[in-house]
């Protein structure tokens, strides 16, 4: 079960103690006490395990180590380790307290959530003309604490989107070996199931239904893994009484969710046709020419068709290469 929407508190580790100590050897009398270590720090960490958030279901409250109290002999405690906490590429990070927003966005990026503490001074730093023998030192501050909340929003150069039971998951199986569940019935897939065909990031995602913009079935859950994806493939099935009006239905949800979406570049296949005749396929593109639409009709258990497909990914990785080359 992927998690993708989680609450958390964080905290950056406290600062060690200063230490009040003095040096008891004859003719080096003087305070020798070492200031307390600083608290460790809280990053954020992306990483390619899209599971990653699984690790905050249970546990909410996450604090780095506390530095160590300060030592005799101007010995200065250890600072604190820092706490990385690994989150999946694409989470997105509302800081609940001041507002403040950060996205993940590739894999090993680091971003500083919460500061540790500062380590108190050791009575060695208090000494001055005028007090030679300081018995005050200081306590360490706090680390900073924060409530946050880590939002996934899949990153895949293309996603499969369409109705429940259109065969997004067969798709993607067949293309990456990715082995997400099949069956024949509605919300076989109930999260994003991602699977790599070369260098392109294939995302299936749960299948949408009217209203789930409103909130209807698995609701903006799922709507929101679209928004990151540059390539749409909608799928719909030949087997549909009414192919047309499914792929408006998916659209009209896409557009009440977030408008940009209608932008993507999107490619139409018409999934599952060795389930119907020729003459139903034909009579499907038709319909959908008059809507100056172009559908490609496809089944995972056709070789040629499933060329195609590769055909339409090949070409998608050599644009994917050109607009990577830096000039």
């Amino acid at each position: 079960m992927i998690i993708d929407d989680v609450k958390i508190t964080i905290t950056g580790g406290d600062g060690g103690k200063g230490m009040v100590r003095f040096n008891k050897t004859k003719m080096s009398l003087g305070p020798t006490g070492g200031s307390g270590g600083k608290g460790g720090d809280v990053f954020l960490k992306g990483v390619s395990d899209l599971s990653a958030l699984r690790q905050f279901r249970f546990k909410k409250n996450l604090k780095a180590e506390k530095g160590q109290d300060g030592k005799f002999q101007l010995n200065d405690g250890k600072s604190g380790e820092n706490l990385i906490l690994l989150v999946p590429v694409g989470t997105v990070m509302h800081n609940l307290d001041n507002g403040k927003t950060v996205e993940i966005i590739k894999i090993g990026q680091t971003e500083l959530m919460a500061r540790g503490g500062k380590g108190g001074k050791g009575n060695f730093l208090f000494r001055s003309a005028t007090n030679t023998t300081p018995r005050e030192a200081g306590q360490g501050s706090k680390g900073e604490s924060f409530n946050v909340r880590l939002e996934l929003k899949m990153i895949a150069d293309i996603g499969f989107i369409g109705l429940p039971n259109v065969g997004k998951s067969s798709l993607l199986n067949m293309l990456t070996q990715a082995n997400s569940k099949v069956a024949n019935y509605p919300f076989t897939t109930l999260e994003p199931n991602l699977g790599v065909y070369y260098e392109l990031i294939l995302g299936d995602i749960p299948g949408i239904i009217e209203g789930a913009a409103e909130g209807r079935g698995l609701g903006v859950k799922f709507l929101q893994h679209i928004e990151r994806t540059k390539v749409l493939f909608h799928l719909v099935s030949a087997e549909s009484e009414n192919p047309v009006e499914d792929y408006d239905a998916v659209r009209k949800e896409l557009e009440l969710y977030n408008p940009l979406l209608l932008e993507k570049p999107e490619y139409i296949f018409l999934s599952k046709s060795d389930e119907v005749s020729e003459e139903k396929i034909l009579e499907v593109k038709k319909s959908f020419k008059k809507n100056k639409k172009e559908i490609t009709s496809i089944s995972t258990l056709d070789d040629k068709s499933m060329d195609s497909v590769k055909k339409i990914l090949n070409t998608l990785i050599e644009e994917k290469n050109i607009q990577g080359i830096k000039v």
